[in-house]
């Protein structure tokens, strides 16, 4: 890497981190301030449409023109997580906030689902007793794991 590239990369870097600093940022990293005293237009979600959203979501891996050729990212696209979620301030960044609500709402509804489809089975084998019905593990459980879940 250049000198000249190092040092624009090094400059938007710390730009990056006075920005952040200002912004409820910790040592840690990137902190929400999001507290219900300090946030208003509070409104709720249907997680179903969010799932929906993020199935639909392309995800890529990609690097940025600075990284080194080695470094590799995963995620989407600025502009397509605009176009599916309207959330965040501009379709040019991510928000980290916004990132970790959109997960958290899709896990709980895939969540519900899952609660759904248990209570469904359940209610299948219930009405069928005569049949043998054998626990299997789920697909993706080898067979030792299976075995230690028994």
């Amino acid at each position: 890497m250049s000198y000249r590239r190092l040092q624009g990369s090094l400059s938007r870097m710390s730009s990056l981190v006075r920005v952040c600093l200002r912004r409820n940022a910790s040592a840690a990293g990137m902190a929400s301030g999001a507290v219900s005293g300090a946030v208003c237009g509070s409104d709720p979600v249907n997680g179903y449409q969010v799932l929906e959203q993020v199935v639909q979501l392309p995800v890529s891996t990609w690097r940025y023109h600075w990284d080194p050729p080695h470094v590799r990212h995963l995620g989407p696209m600025a502009q397509d997580w605009w176009k599916a979620f309207g959330v965040g301030e501009n379709d040019r960044t991510i928000c980290c906030t916004d990132a970790n609500g959109v997960a958290i709402v899709a896990i709980q509804a895939l969540h519900r689902e899952l609660t759904e489809l248990r209570g469904e089975v359940e209610a299948l084998r219930a009405e069928s007793p005569r049949q043998a019905h054998p626990r299997r593990a789920p697909a993706h459980m080898t067979s030792e794991k299976a075995a230690d879940q028994a």
